[in-house]
């Protein structure tokens, strides 16, 4: 399953990898603070800074799938995560101009 070249599974885990991105960042910065998962998601909404923040490092994991998938030549993974990451770049720019 994961030698093939599958544009659907290289975007499901180019979704899945700013997720997992995510909870790494909130493990790592706000945790130890003894902030809760829903109040960091309130930071998120409340301090707009803090969305880019988040969001860039949570699209560094896309950054190394899309490498790993370029370098083994699965170019329909690649381009499944490239897509993945310009809809989750779009939704974080309209989060911050709208919201």
């Amino acid at each position: 399953m994961f030698k093939r070249d599958n544009l659907r599974f290289g975007m499901l885990l180019g979704f899945l990898a700013p997720v997992v991105g995510l909870f790494v960042y909130y493990l790592l910065a706000f945790m130890p603070r003894n902030v809760g998962f829903t109040e960091f998601i309130g930071y998120m909404r409340t301090y707009k800074s803090l969305l880019t923040a988040v969001s860039s490092l949570s699209l560094v994991a896309n950054a190394i799938l899309f490498t790993v998938y370029i370098n083994t030549r699965r170019d329909k993974m690649a381009k499944g995560v490239f897509i993945a990451t310009l809809i989750y770049g779009v939704a974080v720019l309209l989060l911050k101009l709208v919201g």
